[in-house]
């Protein structure tokens, strides 16, 4: 197989595994085995793309063999993989810990199919070259979240199910909208065309200034689907109401796809174009320069909304929900710094980028923890299921693991993240990011901190002193677990592989130039 046909395989085994488990949900347990098969084929494709890509080469693939900038482009490099490699990260535990965890009829009825159309727009969005096929797949993978979300079909989920659906519906308009304006303003949907436009917008005859408002609407968006303050409404009551393995996902990969946007479209496309910015305290030729203390303020609110609404919930399921929206303010506050300082942006995207791994991994292991819990006590309350420690001893040392990597304890990947978003902090001379970051990471030690006091010490409630957690759905907590102490401990393949995805972003030209030479080349270049 040509080395570029690589970035489609994914996509493919997704898609297909996807229409395999709708059409066999009369036999459960070939539906069940296929999905396994499925993602387990995916995970590895994704690793065969990670080593064709990571020495830094840019894959390009043409579908249909129409030529951009007019047809459908995948491009996968460094960036792109980083995040695909976290998506089969967490979709391989996750997975398997829904066959135990979701009832045989849920499962039958549409929850494969579902999962792995969700696997689908996570891979599509991290693949596509265009930004019309950006808001596809963002709409794929959102249709499927959306049953999900009300899998259940509870009040309560129904709830949250609309609030979600709602607000994500509003999002993808204003999208279309922007992408419209974008369309009508660059003549391109084509992400590396519109950069070479906007790099030279004169030659073109591209109007500028209206870029920038249009990237405002796009980047609301991204923050809607990243769930950053003040547009964090669905996440609470989304995550308490899907089931475990799908928060999991939702907080692990889904939540990832609106970051990875805003890496991509604004340090690699938008950056391209050169507008003066005079602002106080600010200064420079780049659109990024007015996103610099947009992203700033965005990232305090939601350290400091999230960490404070999080010490104040009594239940595992709540805590983890709002600490979710304070952990996305680690990820965009060295973006913020990366927009402002261009001569930070490297090792700005790094921590970024190395902290929404931890994340991932972390609240993956996290909600699962909280849906075995919740699966054998009935309940995620800290009044109901103390001492939890004595009797799952397994499961409360996942919780530690994941609640130590959050925190930032070495040598868990989360000290990493931590370490870097702090250095980026103090490179910069920002004395407001230090504060920010070191306050959000005392609010991480004590919500934490308290979970582990009232949820898993003291003595075992009447909930909790005859509980028989599933093995299955252990041997996944442990897992995520050693995933997060092994890439921690061994590091360095894990800053490397951040280190090329951070030049990926910014390395507009390499992005360019592969696009370019694919439709020089007659339609497929790697």
């Amino acid at each position: 197989m040509p080395v570029n046909h690589l970035v489609a395989v994914p996509m493919l085994i997704a898609i297909s595994t996807a229409i395999v488990t709708l059409l066999t949900k009369g036999a459960p347990r070939v539906q069940r085995g296929l999905s396994f098969l499925g993602v387990q084929g995916y995970a590895a494709s994704v690793a065969v793309l990670v080593t064709a890509v990571v020495p830094g080469n840019v894959l390009t693939y043409q579908l249909g063999a129409w030529p951009a900038p007019f047809g459908i482009t995948l491009v996968a490099d460094s960036l792109s993989v980083f995040m695909l490699a976290i998506s089969a990260t967490v979709a391989v535990p996750a997975l398997v810990f829904s066959v135990r965890f979701v009832d045989e009829f849920g499962q039958r009825l549409s929850y494969h199919p579902l999962f792995h159309f969700m696997l689908v727009g996570v891979t599509g969005s991290f693949l596509t070259g265009d930004i019309f096929n950006l808001f596809v797949w963002f709409e794929v993978m959102l249709m499927s979240t959306y049953v999900l979300v009300v899998f259940y079909g509870g009040a309560e989920h129904t709830r949250a199910a609309l609030n979600y659906v709602v607000l994500n519906l509003v999002g993808s308009a204003v999208m279309l909208l922007a992408i419209g304006g974008l369309y009508a303003t660059t003549g391109t949907l084509n992400m590396a065309d519109i950069a070479t436009r906007l790099a030279d917008p004169a030659a073109y005859g591209v109007d500028v200034a209206p870029v920038l408002g249009l990237s405002a609407l796009l980047f609301v968006v991204f923050a809607l689907k990243a769930g950053i303050v003040p547009f964090q409404f669905w996440v609470p009551a989304a995550y308490k109401a899907a089931p475990a393995p799908v928060t999991a996902m939702l907080a692990g990969v889904v939540k990832k796809v609106g970051v990875y946007a805003i890496i991509r479209l604004y340090f690699g496309v938008f950056a391209a174009a050169t507008v003066p910015v005079s602002l106080p305290g600010i200064s420079g030729d780049s659109v990024l320069a007015f996103y610099g203390p947009v992203m700033f303020v965005l990232a305090t609110v939601s350290v400091v909304f999230g960490g404070v609404a999080a010490i104040g919930r009594d239940d595992l399921d709540g805590l983890l929900a709002y600490s979710s929206i304070g952990q996305i303010g680690f990820i965009i506050l060295p973006l913020a710094i990366a927009a402002t300082i261009p001569d930070l942006r490297g090792i700005a995207i790094v921590a970024a980028l190395v902290y929404t791994l931890n994340h991932a991994l972390a609240k993956a292991l996290l909600f699962l923890v909280a849906g075995t819990v919740e699966e054998v006590a009935g309940t995620t309350d800290f009044h109901a299921v103390s001492g939890l420690s004595r009797v799952a001893p397994v499961v409360t040392g996942s919780f530690l693991v994941g609640g130590l990597a959050l925190v930032g304890i070495p040598p868990f990947t989360g000290f990493f993240g931590k370490l870097f978003v702090f250095q980026t902090a103090v490179d910069a001379g920002s004395t407001g990011g230090l504060i920010v970051a070191l306050f959000g990471a005392i609010l991480t030690i004590m919500y934490i901190s308290r979970a582990w006091n009232r949820g898993f010490w003291g003595e075992p409630t009447t909930a909790t002193e005859s509980i028989d957690p599933d093995p299955t759905e252990v041997a996944m907590l442990v897992v995520l677990a050693l995933a997060i102490v092994l890439l921690g401990v061994g590091f360095d393949p894990v800053y490397r592989f951040a280190d090329a995805a951070s030049q990926a972003a910014l390395d507009q030209q390499a992005y360019v130039d592969a696009v370019q030479l694919q439709v020089l080349s007659g339609g497929e270049h790697a």
